[in-house]
């Protein structure tokens, strides 16, 4: 999966991880896990993240064309 959240994260004014973190409700730790491919998000985190950018979940996660489709 490529993840596109510190992107967005960065080009939303130079907000911190702190401060994404604060507005989805959940620790630094787990915005700096998500962003570094560790943790993949809950479908619920990923929509407050989504929102919080006014983007699509696509916009900030995508799977891997290599990855295959899984049945």
């Amino acid at each position: 999966m490529k993840i596109h959240l510190k992107h967005h994260r960065l080009e939303s004014k130079g907000m911190t991880q702190q401060e994404l973190a604060d507005r989805v409700g959940v620790t630094r730790q787990t915005i700096i896990s998500v962003e570094r491919g560790r943790y993949k998000p809950s479908i619920e985190l990923a929509l407050r993240l989504a929102r919080v950018f006014g983007v699509p979940v696509e916009a900030l996660f995508e799977l891997d064309p290599e990855e295959g489709e899984q049945t």
